[in-house]
């Protein structure tokens, strides 16, 4: 009877002492910053133009402008919880290939960009990110498509449900930081310990801009049934893909299929011109 009193004493001190670690370690978990640039848009053969611009906070930003000749859209696009922009150069050359302006930028802490990633530091983020279209570029809402992936597709939706853009696109992304924690640790009480919201369920059903969402059944990262109750609590109109692959690539996997989606959409929703 000891030993067994000891063997269980001994795992609740483990289980209490990984709880400990994980509840100190959460923005480790969630945020996984690139320092170095490892590339730019010449790499793939664009043009571009670098952009630093400054928060409400007086944190400094920098990001790319790539431009398209007389394009209609500009696509201001939020990527995932790791690297940096310099990892995203399949998704600008795709968006680039549509016709369509990208200005993309690093959150605080990643990249060149200043200051340490925070939850509220990305909404910060994202609001600078279009105060600086609006401003610096003299773009207005109805030409800017607010667009995330994973991580970035939570803080898409949080700046799309403040704004009027011309459409939303939201692809791979969870309901919230919980429910994502909760699925991935199901041994844990991660709603319990969990300091980050990201409440893109909750961000979702306030936008009212046409709506594109992609979300992979193969993705190993975030459950697919993410993205079907995203798509079920958005307003209309709205058009979801079913990609194929994994979570980081699942539009690339997915080839014609996605870009000629994506393309009708903007046909049908917006000023939308391809090149």
């Amino acid at each position: 009877m000891q030993s067994i009193l000891w063997v269980l004493g001994s795992l609740a001190i483990g289980y209490i002492i990984i709880l400990l670690l994980m509840y100190l370690m959460q923005s480790s978990l969630v945020y996984h910053p690139q320092g170095e640039v490892l590339a730019t848009p010449s790499t793939a053969g664009l043009d571009y133009e670098e952009v630093t611009f400054q928060t409400n906070d007086d944190i400094k930003l920098h990001g790319w402008h790539v431009p398209v000749d007389s394009a209609h859209l500009t696509v201001l696009y939020f990527h995932g919880n790791a690297g940096n922009i310099s990892g995203r150069l399949e998704t600008i050359q795709l968006l680039h290939e549509l016709g369509l302006n990208v200005f993309i930028f690093d959150y605080r802490g990643y990249g060149k960009s200043e200051g340490s990633p925070s939850e509220q530091g990305t909404y910060r983020d994202a609001e600078a990110a279009w105060n600086y279209l609006r401003a610096d570029k003299n773009i207005i809402d109805s030409s800017i498509v607010i667009m995330g992936r994973s991580l970035g597709g939570s803080v898409a939706a949080w700046l799309a449900a403040q704004k009027s853009p011309a459409a939303s696109v939201i692809e791979s992304t969870f309901t919230s930081a919980a429910d994502l924690g909760a699925d991935l640790y199901p041994w844990l009480p991660v709603r319990w310990i969990m300091n980050f919201e990201y409440n893109t369920l909750e961000h979702i059903k306030q936008i009212n801009s046409p709506l594109f969402m992609a979300h992979s059944r193969d993705d190993q990262i975030v459950p697919f049934h993410h993205g079907q109750q995203l798509f079920e609590a958005a307003n209309a109109p709205k058009t979801f893909v079913e990609l194929r692959g994994s979570h980081g690539s699942g539009f690339w996997e997915t080839g014609a299929k996605y870009r000629n989606e994506l393309r009708q959409f903007l046909e049908n929703h917006t000023r939308y011109e391809e090149r």
